[in-house]
Formats: C-alpha cells, structure tokens, sequence
C-alpha cells in the first residue's frame, strides 16, 4: 500500500479503512513487529487513526508515551469501558495531555492488550539536559544508541528544537533539550521491548510523530538495541507532507487541529 492512499482517504474526509491500516502490520518470520503510531498530540483526526490502526493491529501489548509504570497498572487493573472512570483513575486531568476523550478510543480499540506506561520521570528528564542521556540512562546506554550523535544530526536537531520553542530557548539550551528527548526515545524503547518479551507482541507504541520517525527517534534505539526485529512506523501531518525524504514508513495528512498560538506561551509581558 503507498501512502497516496492514506493522504487521499483524509483528504476526502473519509475514514481509512481497518483493512488498509492492516497493511502496516506485515509481521516479519518470527511473528514479532513493533509499529509506532505517531500523533499530533492534541489533534483529533489523529487519534482516530491511531485507534483504527490498534483495531486493525490487534497489539498483545499498548505502551503509551503519556502514561507512567503506575498509570498503566491502574489501567490493567480495570475496565476500560467508562471513559470517566478510566480517566480519574488515570488522574488525566493533571497530567498535561489533551482531552482523554480522544484517547479514549484507542484504549477500547485493543480491549485485551496490555497497557504500558512509557513516561519519563521529570527529575530524569532534567538531568539529561544537564549530564546527558547516555548518563541518566545507565548501564546500557551504548547498546541503546545513545552515543555521540554525529555533528550534522545534532545540529539539525537543535534547529528543531529551536523552532518547537518559538526561538525562545536559550542557545546553550539546546543540546540539553535534544538529549532530552534521545532519553525519551530510549526509555520508549526500552519499555516497548519489555512489553513484546512480556506479551509476545505485537506491540502498538502511542507516541508523538518525532518518537516514531526512522531517522533519529524510536527507531533508531530500537535498532541499536535489538537489530533482528522488524518496527514500522506511521506518522501523521497536518494539512501538507513536509518536502524532502519523510522519515516514516507510511505517513498520513489530516485536517490541523483548532488551537490558540503555540508561541503565545512564551511572549514576554510588555512594560
């Protein structure tokens, strides 16, 4: 299947089909595969693809960025039916996320998959961008690929980083923020082979789009840690594919969410 197909199905404003989304999951020999579903995190659309890919998948195993190791207890613990509950016991209302109700779905979409929780812990998360991630990580950091990132990647991922903060950041700031998110992308990781040893697999990972894309997030830990394993990865634009080579197996357009200015956040008090 080429991804004309998903951009001409949103396009229409058409749901795409479970069959098509089906066609992500090609499992290799050995029966295991991990398929990393990315998301703009408050973008509906979004999330109702990913839901129609779990269905479609019928992952032994949801790891979720969003939930810590408790979280995904609690959600194991229960039903997954009511909505409200699931997301008091879940304390979604403190937790940052958007609207539960469009993640919702994705929890009903793969009733007997067990849930994993992926969160990084924010102390974690602050000392990588003081000592790194290799550091935070530990012991087997190298096998993670948490090496040196060569001069050309790093620069590249610091002007993203730059951009996602609305020029706001500090320049020295910059490499901490991207070793950051390697350690994200590496505690990701790391869980979600957990959960295909656990469970046998397949796995279905709920992350934002820059976790799954080949280059850099996800997959390239995954790889470092685990070569004999086949992982797809889905990304999801909103309104138009960027230019150059898109780092994703198959990739999706959608409508862009309704949302007040990113930046505003950062805008400093005049006076």
């Amino acid at each position: 299947m080429k991804p004309s197909v998903f951009i001409a199905a949103i396009l229409l404003a058409t749901p795409v089909a479970a069959a098509e989304l089906a066609d992500i999951a090609q499992f290799d020999p050995a029966g295991a595969v991990i398929v990393l579903l990315g998301e703009v995190h408050d973008n509906p659309i979004q999330h109702a693809n990913q839901a129609a890919a779990v269905a479609a998948i019928a992952p032994a195993a949801l790891v979720f960025e969003m939930l810590d190791a408790e979280q995904a207890d609690a959600a194991n613990a229960m039903s997954r039916d009511d909505a409200a509950a699931l997301a008091e016991a879940l304390d979604w209302a403190h937790s940052g996320w958007p609207d539960f109700a469009m993640y919702h779905p994705i929890f009903l979409a793969a009733p007997g998959a067990r849930i994993y929780g992926a969160a990084v812990p924010r102390e974690d998360l602050m000392a990588a961008v003081s000592s790194g991630a290799a550091e935070v990580f530990g012991a087997q950091a190298d096998a993670f690929g948490l090496g040196p990132l060569p001069a050309e990647m790093q620069e590249a991922r610091e002007a993203m980083q730059h951009e996602a903060h609305c020029g706001a950041l500090p320049e020295e700031m910059l490499g901490g923020m991207v070793e950051a998110q390697r350690l994200r992308d590496a505690r990701f990781s790391e869980v979600t082979l957990r959960a295909l040893e656990e469970t046998g697999g397949p796995v279905a990972v709920i992350t934002g789009n820059g976790h799954a894309r080949r280059d850099w997030g996800m997959p390239a830990n995954l790889a470092a840690a685990a070569p004999e394993l086949r992982v797809v990865t889905l990304g999801q634009f909103e309104d138009s594919v960027p230019e150059g080579e898109v780092p994703y197996d198959f990739w999706l357009t959608t409508e862009a969410a309704e949302r007040d200015d990113p930046c505003a956040v950062f805008d400093k008090p005049k006076g």
